[in-house]
């Protein structure tokens, strides 16, 4: 069995970000999602064209700070999509295929969807990681700027450790694991196109 380590897939993450850039930069979108800066998670995404027909999302989620001196919201999430255009690029309706992964520390908030129900009153600490498929559409506003909606489902696998509060350190449980089977992306971004 092969053992892969979370730093390699954030190398292979980063490779696959940067090494598509340079080879496919004649045409790049640069995005940022407004749901998720409105929620506090600081997001960039770029999508180089890789053929005719198909593009390769990249896009980091990052949120180093807690929200205040109670609540937790730290976290990082990468996720890596390529899409099937089903018109032309970066126009019209496109589905897609994405992974992702990433590591958070949440405490003392209210999670959507019933996630981490013990949240409100303990912290979790974790590596989450999964896929899904998606969908999505993109308007057109201008020669360079779009607007998008996408939506997407699959599975996400979490392994965390649970704190006993928002804000301290005792340990109450470790080693705990949680499969999540539902929503894995909902986004409406603002699109830069570079030609």
């Amino acid at each position: 069995m092969i053992k892969i380590k979370r730093n390699d897939i954030a190398d292979v993450f980063l490779l696959l970000l940067f090494g598509s850039v340079g080879v496919w930069g004649q045409s790049l979108a640069v995005k940022s999602d407004l749901v998720s800066d409105a929620l506090f998670s600081p997001n960039v995404s770029v999508e180089p064209l890789l053929s005719a027909h198909w593009s390769m999302e990249a896009s980091i989620h990052y949120q180093p700070l807690a929200l205040d001196s109670r609540h937790r919201w730290k976290h990082w999430l990468g996720r890596l999509e390529f899409r099937r255009w089903l018109c032309s690029p970066y126009a019209g309706l496109y589905y897609g295929f994405h992974a992702l992964g990433g590591q958070f520390n949440v405490g003392d908030v209210n999670l959507p969807l019933g996630l981490y129900r013990g949240v409100r009153n303990s912290r979790y600490e974790g590596w989450v990681w999964g896929g899904g498929l998606s969908v999505g559409y993109q308007w057109i506003l201008s020669s360079r700027w779009g607007l998008e909606g996408s939506l997407g489902a699959g599975v996400v696998f979490a392994d965390y450790s649970r704190y006993r509060c928002g804000h301290c350190g005792d340990r109450t449980a470790s080693g705990r694991h949680k499969t999540y089977l539902g929503p894995t992306r909902g986004a409406i971004s603002l699109v830069y196109l570079l030609k």
